[in-house]
């Protein structure tokens, strides 16, 4: 096991900064913009809760998450709550609970494969439909998991994720709707990771899974997206509420609690008290995600737009921060001139020769000779608190100075690669 590529290329970026050296910052996902004050203070107010909580979360927390959830049209009760230091502990402690092997969407984020790997499990990657993201095409699941069955093997959960990392897209209505009919013909569990939800750049209709299979789907989220609070690690996961005919819900919660309760005993308290007044939604920190999906969106389709200019296929990014293009139009080129066959060599002669620190496609289980990269935009918002902040205000964040001369050197530099 080595060490995640997100957290890789963040440390890449600290090496070359520390020697002096030039660099662009596109591989890690971190959300890239200040802490909101509001939040800062109900952390403080909190800071003296230092005893161990519930393992599930407190009370207040939990009924803030149902409430958060319901909001968005899945009712949800405090009951079906489990709250965790993140949502990957969280994910990790459901590939546990579930058991069997996991079914993945290629692409799919780093660390569902890593994960499945620790538990000694090597994942099922199924292609996502064409020109979609986060969700395995449910006409190749189902033949890659009766293929696998027939070899004696246990798939037994599927991941989506929505909107999607790495690819910034979201699955349509009507691939959620494929997936989740043949989850259930095939008794799988559906895990909707929906960490980027409140990050769609346009509004419209959330395709969740739970919407369509809400007996079988297990859905997180956490803050460290739509707030940038990655380094307070909360998260929580919502469990099917027991049916009459179906105890899953329940016994699914059960055995994660107890994962839960092995691996990270409680929630910190502090977080979870600023998480209760994340999650109960005040106007104020409403406004601050609207500002967010403002600035991730204006970026992300210019830093999109840059790459199309020379000539890369990349589709629209619709959420999160991220954008995937491809170079297979520029293959020829960038083998004759830097001996580039694979998206591990692209990856290498973005760092070595521009400065550019992204992550090679294959790290997201994606074919190596497929020539793509993920693109995370945070790191062109600005070099401190006090520009991010501006960036987040402004009504135009690619007028800020910085931002334009970032993208500025992007184009520059992507031009120079496939001179």
């Amino acid at each position: 096991m080595t060490v995640s590529a997100t957290l890789a290329a963040n440390e890449a970026v600290a090496a070359r900064r520390a020697a002096g050296q030039e660099v662009l910052a596109l591989g890690f996902g971190e959300a890239g913009i200040p802490v909101h004050p509001l939040l800062s203070q109900r952390l403080a107010q909190a800071a003296g809760r230092i005893a161990y909580g519930p393992v599930a979360g407190t009370e207040e927390a939990r009924e803030a998450a149902a409430g958060y959830w319901t909001r968005r049209g899945n009712p949800t009760e405090a009951d079906q709550v489990l709250l965790g230091p993140g949502s990957k502990p969280l994910l990790f402690a459901l590939q546990h609970a579930i058991g069997g092997e996991v079914v993945l969407p290629q692409p799919a984020w780093v660390s569902y494969a890593a994960q499945s790997q620790l538990l000694g499990r090597e994942p099922i990657r199924v292609p996502v439909p064409a020109g979609e993201g986060g969700v395995p095409d449910a006409a190749l699941m189902v033949a890659a998991v009766r293929e696998a069955r027939a070899a004696g093997r246990d798939p037994r959960l599927v991941v989506a994720t929505l909107p999607d990392n790495p690819t910034g897209r979201l699955a349509s209505e009507a691939s959620v709707k494929a997936l989740c009919a043949a989850a259930r013909e095939l008794d799988l569990v559906i895990v909707a990771d929906e960490i980027y939800r409140d990050l769609m750049f346009k509004p419209g209709a959330f395709p969740s899974p739970s919407r369509w299979a809400p007996e079988r789907t297990v859905t997180t989220t956490a803050l460290s997206k739509n707030y940038a609070l990655g380094g307070w690690r909360i998260g929580a996961a919502r469990f099917p509420k027991n049916g009459p005919d179906s105890e899953l819900g329940q016994r699914l919660q059960e055995s994660a609690r107890s994962v839960a309760s092995e691996l990270w005993s409680s929630a910190p308290l502090p977080m979870q008290h600023a998480a209760a007044y994340a999650w109960s939604d005040p106007a104020e920190l409403v406004d601050r995600v609207a500002m967010a999906r403002r600035l991730h969106g204006a970026v992300a389709n210019a830093v999109a737009e840059a790459f199309a200019a020379v000539g890369c296929d990349v589709r629209v990014p619709q959420g999160g921060f991220y954008v995937w293009p491809e170079f297979t139009p520029l293959r020829a080129a960038l083998a004759e001139r830097w001996g580039v066959r694979t998206s591990a060599d692209l990856a290498r002669v973005l760092l070595d020769e521009f400065g550019i620190v992204v992550i090679a496609g294959d790290a997201f289980g994606d074919d190596p000779a497929a020539l793509t990269i993920r693109v995370a935009v945070p790191g062109i918002y600005g070099e401190s608190d006090s520009e991010r902040l501006a960036a987040l205000l402004s009504n135009d964040p690619l007028e800020m100075p910085w931002i334009a001369e970032s993208l500025d050197g992007l184009r520059d530099k992507l031009k120079a690669l496939v001179a």
